[in-house]
């Protein structure tokens, strides 16, 4: 669990599911619609906050481990990943949680990691095929 407050001044530190790489998230306000901000070295990615209850409530409904399946928004998603999830019609928002056009892709490997550090996931830490699942 994380101490910090999720704002621009104390964001969420967190690493991607591997372990590899850094990166800092925060909630924020842009045109009035509550979003996770997302920066990664110079790059700033956007996703809809809404998106932690949505996923925890497609996780606990799953019932199981499913796979984060990470790709670039001009790479198709697995089937039956976060990922494909975070982009599909049939999810709550009725598709794409990443707001920033060109880079809405990384869903699953920026997002699980915030819902482990927030108590809402557990994420697994391997070099490739990672999975999370609902607490």
């Amino acid at each position: 669990m994380t101490t910090a407050q999720g704002t621009k001044q104390d964001p969420w530190k967190l690493k991607t599911p591997p372990q590899t790489s850094e990166y800092e998230m925060y909630r924020d306000q842009k045109d009035g619609m509550d979003v996770i901000v997302c920066v990664v070295g110079k790059t700033t990615l956007l996703y809809d906050y809404q998106c932690l209850a949505d996923l925890h409530s497609m996780l606990t409904a799953h019932g199981d481990w499913m796979e984060l399946g990470s790709a670039d928004e001009q790479k198709p998603a697995k089937d039956g990943t976060v990922e494909a999830w975070g982009r599909s019609e049939s999810n709550p928002r009725g598709g794409w949680y990443g707001l920033k056009k060109g880079l809405r892709g990384r869903f699953g490997m920026y997002v699980p990691p915030l819902m482990e550090a927030l108590g809402l996931a557990e994420v697994t830490h391997d070099p490739k095929g990672n999975k999370m699942r609902a607490i």
